[in-house]
């Protein structure tokens, strides 16, 4: 029997998507879609079986809209055979929307603000870039997933505190509830949205927040005592930890090293 099944305690576990075709570039994604790689898909199949391993099996499940994260919550799911759980799907879960960022190369965007500029736009709290063009905006806003709310909803541009207030009410309303009826709930979401959650579960600072990296595909388990929900170990415990700290060095470096051709190679176990 798993510890998150034992003494009336509750797992909450957060697993950034595998690898994608973004990340092998070395570009800014925010709202776009964009698939996995090889690589990508067998990093989510890894953590099916690391779930697997510690007896972590998720009675339920939450994705963003997005393909990267819908694709390697399925894997998983496969993985474990526990395609019949439940699925959420929320746009409050999707990346940080980057605005006129999203697609550039974070290595060129360095080169032309420096980088005080660019760690504030990407780590910083009230960072924000420029917004999309008019006319992505309108097109992303016709988009049938977001189509049916209201158009303010849709961002044209995000600081990381402008989404941790749209990730904050998901965890209030739905997760948080959730998990009092559930002993294991999974999130597979996105580098930043999952740094939203833990800001909002650990009362992050702004330096904490700075300095905090989601690696791709490494999954980080929140315990919490059934009754308060508060964390019972600040920072949750990663299910690999030497995996997922190399994984964090590689993220903050980005933009300040090019991705070697192998990255998206499988990954040895």
């Amino acid at each position: 029997m798993s510890e998150a099944r034992s003494g009336g305690a509750r797992s909450l576990v957060l697993v950034r998507h595998g690898q994608s075709t973004a990340n092998v570039e070395g570009r800014f994604t925010g709202w776009a879609d964009v698939p996995l790689t090889a690589r990508g898909r067998e990093e989510a199949q890894l953590t099916g079986e690391l779930l697997s391993r510690d007896g972590l099996l998720p009675d339920a499940v939450h994705t963003s809209v997005l393909a990267r994260s819908i694709s390697s919550a399925d894997i998983v799911l496969a993985g474990l055979d526990r395609q019949w759980i439940p699925v959420r799907r929320t746009w409050r879960l999707n990346e940080r929307q980057y605005g006129a960022l999203a697609g550039r190369r974070k290595s060129e965007v360095l080169a032309e603000v420096g980088p005080r500029r660019f760690d504030r736009l990407r780590r910083s709290p009230h960072g924000r870039p420029g917004p999309l063009p008019v006319h992505e905006l309108a097109r992303l806003r016709a988009d049938p997933r977001y189509a049916p709310l209201p158009p303010e909803v849709v961002p044209a541009v995000e600081s990381f505190a402008d989404m941790t207030a749209r990730v904050a009410p998901y965890w209030a309303d739905v997760l948080a509830p959730q998990l009092r009826a559930s002993s294991v709930v999974l999130v597979v979401a996105h580098g930043n949205s999952l740094r939203a959650l833990v800001a909002v579960l650990d009362v992050l600072s702004g330096r904490e927040i700075a300095e905090l990296n989601i690696p791709t595909a490494a999954p980080l388990r929140y315990d919490f005592d059934a009754d308060a929900l508060r964390p019972l170990v600040r920072g949750g415990v990663y299910l690999d930890a030497p995996t997922a700290l190399a994984g964090a060095e590689r993220v903050a470096a980005e933009g300040r090293t090019e991705p070697s051709p192998a990255a998206s190679d499988p990954p040895t176990t």
